[in-house]
């Protein structure tokens, strides 16, 4: 069975790109098609892969400005030949899934969400963008809507993330979804015994991930934070913080791991479609500290792994860090591992080859395989 992978992009390495690679560790002789690729920047794992782009890698400056030529993305897609594979995995966030395969072939799509730019964020986005993006964007994001939808209905089977990126693959594609969870590097984590009175924010620091929150809650309560990023917020976040807050930009995944198995909790008060982080923070025996929505709500258990906030305020955050040092004796370490442990890249890549393998198996995603059941009953009828 030859096999593709679709990817949207491909310069550095975060949650999508750690979802390509554990399909790499599934299918090793799979074939990448990706719009830009910049090698320098991935695993050794998606490099030792055939890796294809579309006729976007050779638009002007294209690993700088890829969203500048989004509109020409689906026509890139459909023009890249996959007649030769017999199932076609694409990885969805940007656009990945308006591949054309062949009338016999499955086409399954992990989708990390629908692109927020185009739906539940448009508007955010608008707001943010140019005087001059502004002028293009209601017309030719529009156009993208349509073909969006419209690309929805080639692929056979969609697989989510989590129950809220399912949630709105039935909303704008009114398509229904599988949901299996990303792999986390939970291995790479340790328990420590050892324990300190920081609390700690890991994030990109640009304003949807509102780490402003996690600064206003600790200078509101005089609590250690440190923050563990960096971004074009990070000016902004300095100059908002208090003397109780320190940053310490970009740091070694050996560092991280060493804050993260010390901290007192995470704080999380971002709206992430999953969240790696605050998983790695489980499996290094810490709790967490989350707004109540998006993947969190599948990944923590509220008085047993954390606190949830329910309201993305300053107020909402000091209350849950106020309950949660309330009962804070009572969090266990050992549990919170072990419950970290099912998101693990093996249940990942387990959960992943059992749902191929029903699509597989399915007489309405492989058409030819039904021939030989054809044949069998005309043969019996005749």
């Amino acid at each position: 069975m030859k096999v593709a992978i679709v990817h949207y992009w491909l310069f550095h390495m975060r949650g999508g790109e750690q979802v390509l690679e554990a399909l790499c560790e599934m299918y090793p002789e799979a074939d990448i098609y990706t719009h830009v690729y910049d090698p320098r920047h991935v695993s050794e794992g998606i490099r030792r892969h055939k890796v294809q782009t579309t006729f976007i890698q050779r638009m002007p400056f294209a690993r700088k400005m890829y969203k500048a030529y989004l509109p020409f993305m689906p026509l890139a897609l459909e023009m890249l030949d996959l007649s030769n594979y017999d199932l076609v995995i694409s990885s969805e966030s940007g656009p990945a899934k308006g591949v054309i395969v062949r009338a016999d072939a499955t086409h399954i799509c992990y989708c990390h969400t629908p692109m927020r730019y185009l739906w539940d964020q448009y508007h955010v986005y608008y707001k943010g963008a140019g005087s001059l993006s502004r002028l293009s964007m209601p017309y030719l994001l529009h156009r993208m809507r349509r073909w969006d939808v419209t690309s929805a209905a080639r692929v056979d089977h969609f697989i989510a993330n989590s129950n809220c990126v399912a949630e709105r693959i039935h909303k704008f594609w009114r398509r229904d979804s599988e949901v299996i969870a990303p792999p986390v590097s939970i291995d790479k984590f340790y328990v420590s015994a050892d324990h300190d009175d920081f609390y700690l924010c890991v994030n990109e620091l640009v304003g949807y991930k509102r780490v402003d929150l996690a600064i206003a809650a600790c200078n509101a309560l005089q609590r250690r934070l440190v923050v563990i990023g960096d971004g074009p917020e990070a000016k902004a976040l300095q100059k908002m913080a208090g003397p109780t807050i320190e940053f310490l930009g970009h740091v070694p995944h050996s560092v991280l791991r060493d804050y993260l198995s010390r901290c007192r909790a995470l704080l999380f008060p971002a709206y992430e479609d999953f969240g790696i982080t605050p998983v790695e923070a489980l499996a290094s025996g810490r709790p967490v500290v989350a707004f109540a929505r998006g993947g969190v709500r599948d990944t923590l258990i509220d008085g047993r792994t954390g606190a949830l906030f329910a309201e993305q305020t300053p107020p909402s955050l000091i209350e849950a860090m106020i309950r949660f040092e309330a009962v804070e004796h009572v969090f266990d370490s050992e549990f919170m591992a072990n419950h970290a442990a099912k998101f693990s890249r093996a249940v990942f890549k387990e959960k992943f080859a059992a749902s191929v393998a029903r699509q597989l198996s399915s007489p309405l995603t492989m058409p030819f395989r039904q021939e030989p059941v054809q044949r069998s009953l005309l043969q019996a009828i005749q």
